[in-house]
């Protein structure tokens, strides 16, 4: 970002946008980052053989909607911690807003299900590597996120880069879900949420360095 455009920036008061900037900026480096994250994906996972079949289930569209809403929470929570000044009171609700509703579909799930069942619905059969896998999947997509933030104006590089992580990690667990065979909600509430957190502590870690002026 040019100096001339940061003065413009804080003397228009303290919550704006930053200057429009050409989408190429920011469309090419996330689509580069999807797709390969998508490529590593198909490359060390390949999609899941019945993925056919899972596309007719509702739980597959809640793990998926999960993540899609998810990694656009962490989107927007990157897009206003580009500006300086800019608000983010609001983000919390929109981190929390998908997380809540999906643990109270897990906590209906766990007391619906038989004693025996529960350890499963929790635990499933992917969950050593599960946070794992989506955290490095999740790599590309931070790297795409971290570049975007350096050519605006972030002043909390910390918070900025966790948010970087975070968006990525979402993004990243909807790729996933082209792969992982788990569908209960009680399973996708933590081990994908841990997936996410992962690549948000590594994001707020790069941040003050990577995102340095």
């Amino acid at each position: 970002m040019k100096t001339d455009d940061l003065i413009q920036m804080l003397s228009s008061g303290p919550d704006v946008a930053p200057p429009a900037r050409p989408v190429r900026a920011t469309a090419l480096p996330l689509l580069g980052g999807l797709l390969a994250s998508a490529a590593l994906m198909l490359a060390i996972l390949g999609m899941r053989p019945d993925l056919g079949l899972a596309l007719a289930l509702p739980a597959f569209w809640l793990k998926l909607g999960f993540s899609l809403a998810l990694a656009g929470a962490g989107g927007l929570a990157v897009k206003r911690l580009a500006a300086p000044g800019a608000s983010v009171r609001l983000l919390p609700l929109f981190v929390a807003g998908p997380v809540v509703v999906l643990w109270v579909m897990a906590a209906v799930a766990l007391w619906l299900a038989a004693p025996e069942v529960r350890p499963d619905l929790f635990w499933g059969r992917t969950w050593r590597y599960c946070p794992l896998l989506i955290s490095i999947l999740s790599l590309p997509l931070l790297a795409a996120a971290l570049h975007i933030l350096r050519g605006r104006a972030p002043t909390r590089l910390r918070l900025a880069g966790a948010a970087a992580g975070f968006a990525a990690g979402a993004a990243a667990a909807a790729v996933y879900c082209l792969h992982c065979p788990e569908m209960s909600p009680v399973f996708v509430g933590s081990w994908y949420l841990l997936g996410m957190l992962i690549p948000t502590a590594l994001g707020a870690a790069l941040g003050p360095r990577a995102l340095a002026w």
